[in-house]
């Protein structure tokens, strides 16, 4: 009889299904993106295309933590890979030769299904951490230090390997079309759920059961730092999900492989920032956790970025392709800071017996966001470019870092610089 999987390897285990279903995300994203916009459909009505994604994202992360507190994490991770297989064969059938309209509503079905799968899988992933990390009553610090360098190998890996998905999407749709690319990554993303059938059913499970109530969260911190998040992915997606891919593609030339290849190294980079957060910040003399003031602080820097880049397009001070890449690597680097604080802070507020719990009600906010910033992305492309969208990411930061404002210090956290 087979031992039992000790914490360390269950959480192994779900994140390496992260990462496989990581991988088809990012590529899914690219495919959908690239391939409506070659049969003539506008931004908006690209950014319609994921507006189920988003939405089902709010609704799946506060329902979603409920059912890992109730019936484990496992559950959760099964039916988010599952429902993601479901969406890429759906999509195997899709043709330019339908009628548009059929062909949007029949893509928005397919995406809020994938919107449910992605979201299920990342509450999971990020709630299995908080089980893994010891607790430490003789030295707090220590403990919340270890537990914000695993979040930041987790978030920032996800984020490298998502960028990996850029990239083959784009590879994918070049080589073998739409249809054969949304068809190999199902049968590749069931490989992946195969692996995870090793998992004991009891991984992240209260011994008492939530009732409906505990859907949402009481604490002031978490509460606070879903609003500063709602409007920090808010201002990313605004340019990032719809705009900037068209605009590389339609205004700069660049050919599918290389937008997709772009936007791949990108977020590559950004993950590779995330998942280095603490080594950077021992390297300034930062050596306790996170607090409030570096949630505040580089929100703060991030507020400038978007802004300088909109003013360089505007006024014409650089030609656009080296404004928009130079500026948006800027961006990248600083987003990655405060992303990467933000997913340690919202374990250091959490419960650990209602991790799942706390973890959902977060990232519903975090998909709300998204959504925001999706609609906003197709709509202001329209109505004024890339120049706009960048103006609205300012916007949206600034209201994140003002929300900062508000985060108190996290109750295990010892007063340390930060």
């Amino acid at each position: 009889m087979a031992r039992p999987l000790s914490a360390l390897q269950q959480y192994l285990v779900v994140t390496a299904a992260y990462w496989a279903f990581t991988v088809t995300d990012g590529a899914l994203r690219m495919l959908v993106v690239f391939h409506f916009h070659q049969l003539g459909y506008s931004t908006l009505e690209i950014a319609f295309l994921f507006l189920f994604y988003e939405f089902f994202g709010i609704v799946t992360n506060l329902w979603g933590g409920w059912l890992g507190a109730r019936f484990g994490l496992r559950l959760t991770l099964w039916a988010g890979m599952v429902l993601q297989i479901a969406a890429l064969l759906m999509l195997v059938p899709v043709s330019g030769d339908w009628p548009r309209l059929f062909s949007l509503l029949y893509v928005m079905g397919a995406q809020a299904i994938s919107g449910i799968a992605k979201d299920l899988n990342k509450m999971s992933a990020k709630s299995a951490i908080k089980t893994v990390v010891p607790e430490t009553p003789d030295n707090h610090q220590q403990g919340e230090q270890q537990l914000f360098r695993w979040v930041a190998i987790l978030t920032g890996s996800k984020n490298a390997l998502k960028g990996v998905g850029f990239f083959v999407g784009g590879v994918l749709l070049a080589t073998l079309g739409f249809a054969g690319s949304v068809a190999a990554m199902a049968g590749a993303l069931l490989l992946a759920l195969l692996g995870t059938l090793v998992l004991p059913g009891e991984i992240g499970r209260m011994k008492r059961k939530p009732g409906f109530a505990a859907l949402f969260s009481t604490s002031a911190g978490i509460n606070v730092l879903s609003l500063a998040r709602f409007f920090l992915f808010g201002a990313r997606d605004v340019w990032f999900v719809v705009a900037l891919p068209v605009f590389l593609e339609a205004t700069l030339g660049w050919r599918f492989w290389e937008v997709g290849g772009f936007l791949g190294l990108w977020v590559i980079g950004y993950g590779i920032i995330q998942g280095s957060a603490p080594a950077l910040r021992r390297a300034w003399g930062r050596t306790g956790p996170p607090g409030p003031s570096a949630v505040q602080f580089w929100s703060a820097v991030l507020t400038a970025i978007p802004a300088l880049i909109a003013v360089a397009l505007w006024r014409e001070v650089a030609h656009p392709g080296v404004a928009i890449v130079v500026g948006l690597a800027a961006f990248g680097a600083v987003f990655a800071m405060n992303s990467s604080i933000h997913s340690y802070m919202v374990l250091a507020y959490a419960d650990a017996e209602a991790v799942s719990l706390n973890v959902g009600f977060y990232y519903m906010a975090n998909a709300a966001g998204r959504l925001l910033g999706t609609l906003l992305s197709g709509w202001v492309y329209l109505q004024g470019g890339m120049t706009a969208c960048l103006g609205c990411s300012a916007l949206l930061v600034g209201l994140s870092f003002l929300t900062s404002l508000r985060l108190p210090v996290p109750p295990r956290q010892q007063l340390a610089p930060v």
